[in-house]
């Protein structure tokens, strides 16, 4: 008989997602959101913006909380925290969105990116929905309130969802990033032509960083590939980068290193 392994976190946060979309449709339909996404600007080009950042564009991400720490600075105000991200040169906002053990929301991103843009460091730094996405709905929610691009996780979307949402998400005009911690899950994003690739050291199932997952899940990627390679997680220090820079990473994201700062 087969052991029912227990939830993780990342189990109980998505089965709260589906829950959580269900009841966003209920409220605003998506004829609503593409009248929203209508009235806005393009997004910036995602890709572009980490070659700004040659040789490793800085992925600074804005995250009041997480399952692993607790709270981590639930009282900076996110427009704030972005424009010093910005002011000190980073190529990318990420903002998490997920409100039950984040303690975010699409407020807070719509908030950073009308920030970047009053200040005009839009569109040189774009804005990066941080969210468990696994409906294309949510994709609609990210550009009607203001991303770029947005994260797509593969270890919780099977290959035809993942493909989807991919397609969707350039059907928006946001280049996702795809994330992946094992060597079936950085096989899975190259099969369906990713062309930015995270590798978060941090396992989402146990929260445990390993940073050689890195260098380990770049070498899977065949020479000459138009991927961009951007390392996750468990970057809080400069002897951090050397390895991921290494492995052929364009970008790095750190989160609760600034926050905490």
């Amino acid at each position: 008989r087969v052991r029912q392994r227990t939830m993780s976190y990342l189990d109980k946060i998505v089965a709260q997602r589906r829950l959580d979309v269900a009841e966003a449709k209920a409220k605003e339909p998506e004829a609503k959101l593409r009248e929203l996404i209508a009235e806005r600007p393009p997004p910036a080009n995602f890709v572009a913006s980490l070659k700004a950042g040659a040789p490793l564009a800085v992925l600074a991400e804005f995250k009041r909380a997480s399952p692993s720490k607790g709270d981590i600075a639930t009282d900076l105000i996110a427009a704030e925290q972005a424009i010093k991200y910005a002011s000190a040169g980073a190529n990318t906002i990420s903002v998490l969105t997920e409100p039950s053990w984040f303690k975010g929301s699409l407020a807070d991103m719509q908030s950073v990116k009308v920030a970047l843009a009053a200040s005009g460091h839009w569109p040189r730094t774009t804005v990066l929905r941080k969210d468990f996405i696994i409906d294309a709905y949510q994709l609609l929610e990210a550009r009607a309130h203001g991303a770029d691009t947005a994260l797509l996780i593969v270890a919780i979307l099977d290959p035809p969802t993942l493909a989807a949402l991919v397609a969707e998400a350039r059907a928006l005009g946001m280049e996702p990033l795809v994330e992946v911690n094992t060597e079936a899950e950085m096989q899975a994003a190259l099969d369906v032509g990713a062309r930015v690739i995270g590798v978060n050291n941090r396992n989402l199932h146990t929260f445990e960083v390993d940073m050689t997952t890195t260098p380990r899940l770049a070498a899977m990627i065949p020479a000459g590939a138009l991927v961009q390679l951007v390392s996750l997680s468990g970057v809080s220090k400069a002897a951090d980068v050397g390895p991921a820079l290494e492995a052929g990473a364009v970008g790095v994201l750190v989160g609760e290193a600034l926050m905490r700062a």
